[in-house]
């Protein structure tokens, strides 16, 4: 009897070992999470990093609400002069997330997810302060979105933009907006309608970014215009860009808004027929 009771103990004993290091572990999984978008600022200039390279980067609901809140933050602050977009990992962005288009998600769900990402591009045009796209990668969908929808892109030799939604049945309808405010028509249909990607040369020829520079000045190069905008009054820079973005061809908003409704019932399309995310 004494040795079964030292045997039962001993289990205990081992069992709580055994669990108190799986929690250590969770918790450890917990704790060291990376958030999505990383912010930092200096000297004016407030650089918010995409950092999840691991799902390229992309555009799901949790990410878009982070981005957007990091934007946000301390907006109207005098030292805030520029903010700098970049991403961790190879793929700038791929655009939006399709596991969450899928129809097991549900309209409502859709919906949250335009909307945020129709928010996220019409505040990077509001905000009184430049935005700049700084890119070495790939840029897809809804992610050539955003770097069509920044102030000044600068991107290396390597970058690459495609809208490759039309080769998965969902057309890049709301990327089409910036797309086909920053570049010629024939070659934002050419885009849309193949979905094939553009190199980083085309893209400067066509106005889709400002500049090409090698991979190894790619930050030094977008500092020194991040530096240069610091310089300006902010104010002044604030008005620019508040009447640049107003006129002649307008706001993002009436635009982008009337497609969200598109998209959803797009979505339903799709899922209806068979194509899309799956």
């Amino acid at each position: 009897m004494t040795r079964n009771l030292f045997y039962r103990a001993a289990n205990i004993v081992q069992f709580n070992r055994f669990t108190h290091l799986a929690g250590s572990r969770l918790l450890c999984t917990q704790t060291q999470a990376e958030p999505l978008t990383v912010r930092q600022q200096n000297n004016g200039i407030r650089r918010i990093t995409l950092n999840n390279p691991k799902k390229r980067n992309a555009l799901s609901l949790s990410m878009l609400e982070s981005l957007r809140g990091n934007i946000l933050a301390d907006i109207d602050s005098e030292d805030l002069r520029v903010i700098v977009i970049s991403a961790k990992g190879p793929v700038f962005s791929s655009g939006h997330d399709l596991k969450e288009l899928t129809s097991a998600q549900g309209r409502d769900y859709h919906t949250k997810v335009f909307q945020a990402c129709s928010e996220v591009m019409t505040l990077i045009q509001d905000i009184p302060v430049p935005v700049i796209a700084m890119v070495n990668g790939v840029a897809t969908a809804a992610g050539c979105q955003l770097v069509a929808s920044c102030d000044i892109a600068v991107v290396t030799e390597k970058s690459t933009f495609a809208t490759p939604g039309v080769n998965v049945g969902l057309f890049c309808s709301t990327p089409a907006v910036a797309i086909g405010r920053a570049v010629p028509k024939k070659v934002a249909m050419k885009m849309l309608f193949t979905g094939s990607p553009i190199s980083a040369q085309d893209a400067l020829r066509h106005g889709l970014v400002s500049k090409v520079v090698p991979e190894e000045r790619l930050e030094e190069e977008t500092l020194a215009i991040a530096r240069r905008v610091c310089q300006a009054s902010r104010p002044v820079v604030a008005l620019g860009k508040a009447t640049f973005h107003r006129w002649p061809r307008g706001g993002m908003r009436p635009t982008l808004q009337p497609l969200v409704s598109w998209w959803i019932t797009s979505l339903s399309e799709t899922d209806r027929r068979g194509y899309g995310p799956s």
